[in-house]
């Protein structure tokens, strides 16, 4: 099993500066890099400070620039708010700059705010990422392409320069629903899910279904793999855990407000709003624990075939303290798997 940190830019104060968080996630890159990670993920999110990346594929052509081998992945490039055509040429030469390293993850987007303020109301989002995702696909993979549509209508363009791969760039699906992973899979997707508030059967239908896609793909689908999504960090003591369960409780105090909450947001900066769940209910559902505890439930996802594991750090705490959870993570929790972390 192998593991990526994503560097999901929170930026709760103004004072902190943008160019220094932004700083502290090029950091975090170089450092999980030398430390055995196999990928870094990028969130996509605008006009809001929780996940705060409008340029993801610009931010991964400078990680590339400052890493050789770190893979990169999008956690989740939003199709609907972009023009498949232009973006099309955008994603080749992001390619190209990164050697290939770069995994697109493509999703319809997550947050109302942004989608309805950027025109995309979220009750349209699924018919228009399916329509963008079959004309990305087709743009990447034919020349003299037209399209007749109900959001695309264009006459025959070829986008150019033309990807170094003829089978495309490469992808990955942001699905939840089992049923959902199972069909992209079978499509020929990498899967990025997640299991929603720790919820254990939930994971188990979605790698099942993963599992099942790929067994019945034969050969053709033995490249796949299947990412989970975990927001993480060491803490080594009891105070030290409910310090960083309540930093957490703060964090997901905004980013419920624009998730799944009425977006309530001033000049960019997300309200935080009261919960419903509890710090002992968070503490059950995310990897906030020691490193023998961490070990012990990430080696229930590695029994049940989890390729990766996309580990969140970044919610709130001072990023020295992140960079030592990381080292700790890498020298006290990646040991006990198997991959790209025990040749490291």
């Amino acid at each position: 099993m192998l593991f990526s940190n994503q560097l999901s830019a929170d930026y709760p104060q103004k004072n902190y500066g943008t160019a220094r968080v932004y700083g502290d996630m090029l950091e975090q890159a170089v450092l999980v890099e030398k430390l055995g990670f196999d990928a870094v993920s990028i969130t996509e999110h605008h006009l809001v400070n929780v996940l705060m990346m409008p340029a993801p594929l610009q931010f991964a052509v400078k990680i590339a620039a400052m890493t050789k081998r770190l893979k990169l992945l999008t956690s989740v490039a939003v199709l609907p708010l972009h023009d498949m055509r232009t973006y099309a040429g955008e994603l080749v030469v992001t390619d190209l700059l990164t050697e290939g390293r770069l995994y697109l993850g493509v999703g319809r987007g997550a947050f109302a705010f942004e989608m309805e303020r950027m025109g995309v109301p979220m009750a349209e989002t699924r018919e228009r990422f399916d329509e963008s995702l079959a004309v990305l696909q087709k743009l990447l993979t034919e020349e003299e392409v037209s399209w007749r549509g109900k959001y695309y209508n264009f006459d025959p363009i070829t986008v150019m320069p033309r990807p170094v791969d003829p089978a495309g760039v490469k992808m990955m699906m942001a699905v939840l629903n089992p049923e959902g992973v199972y069909h992209c899979t079978k499509r020929g997707f990498h899967i990025q899910t997640t299991a929603l508030s720790g919820n254990h059967q939930l994971l188990v239908d979605q790698v099942s279904a993963f599992r099942r896609a790929k067994e019945e793909m034969g050969e053709a689908g033995a490249h796949l793999t299947i990412s989970l999504s975990r927001l993480a960090h060491v803490a080594k003591t009891p105070a030290e855990r409910q310090r960083k369960l309540e930093t957490a409780q703060s964090y997901y105090a905004r980013f419920d407000n624009v998730y799944t909450g009425p977006g309530l947001v001033d000049a960019g900066m997300v309200r935080p709003l009261p919960r419903a769940q509890s710090i002992d209910e968070l503490a059950a559902s995310q990897l906030i624990c020691s490193p023998q505890e961490m070990v012990d439930q990430l080696g229930v996802y590695a029994d049940l075939g989890v390729d990766r594991v996309i580990i969140n750090p970044n919610f709130g705490l001072p990023q020295q303290e992140t960079l030592d959870a990381l080292q700790a993570f890498a020298e006290e929790v990646m040991p006990a798997f198997p991959g790209l972390s025990a040749a490291a």
